[in-house]
Order: C-alpha cells, then structure tokens, then sequence
C-alpha cells in the first residue's frame, strides 16, 4: 500500500508541475487559453494573475516531493499537510471558479491522502 500511496503522491505532485507549465508559461498559448476557453486578449489580460496561482501550484508540487524524499515522520507529516493543501484548494476552485476543479484536482488528491492514511 505505502508504493502505491507514493505512487499517488508523485502523480499528484506530477499534475501540480503541469499546472504550473500551463498558468506561467503557455496561458497566452493555445494550451492555456483552451483551459479556461480565453481569446488572446483574455489571456493577455489574465496572464499575470495565472502565472501567480502558477506559482502556488509549483509550492504545491515540491512540498509534495519533499514528502516524498523526506525521512519518516517529517515526509509523512508534509504529504499529508500538502496534500490537505491541494484538497482544500481544490474545493475552493470548485466552489469559486469552476467545478471540473473538483475532479482534476481535489479528487485526486483527497484519493492520494486517503492512500497516504491508509498505508500509514
């Protein structure tokens, strides 16, 4: 179980990396305009904000590496706290922004915390 939760942990943290890609360095491109279905001015006039929440989604992705590599009990504490983050920030987008949020986001990670717990 505890492979599998790594497992889990790394896609999670994987998906957190691509989000940054796609707020901080592709939202003016077609990738990132496709996601929120922007025109280029739209993009243009949101790029800034994007590539801050980028940003936070990077923090994301290497608090979760550093649970990963991190020695018992400080990587399980910082999966969990990290991955706590990413759900929470997940419902929040759903109620906030968006509600495919809910499935590409706080889903996979509330599944990977509930790995983390379980194999524990």
């Amino acid at each position: 179980m505890e492979t599998l939760a790594n497992v889990l942990v790394g896609l999670v943290a994987a998906l957190h990396l691509y989000i940054l890609v796609l707020e901080m360095f592709l939202w003016e491109k077609k990738p990132g305009r496709g996601l929120h279905g922007f025109d280029p001015d739209m993009a243009r006039a949101t790029a800034p904000l994007a590539a801050n929440q980028g940003l936070y989604n990077g923090f994301l992705a290497a608090g979760l590496i550093w649970g990963l590599i991190a020695a018992d009990p400080t990587g399980f504490r910082a999966q969990v706290f990290f991955l706590s983050c990413v759900v929470i920030a997940g419902v929040y987008g759903t109620v906030t922004a968006n509600r495919r949020i809910l499935f590409a986001q706080a889903l996979p990670g509330a599944v990977a915390l509930a790995a983390v717990l379980i194999a524990r």
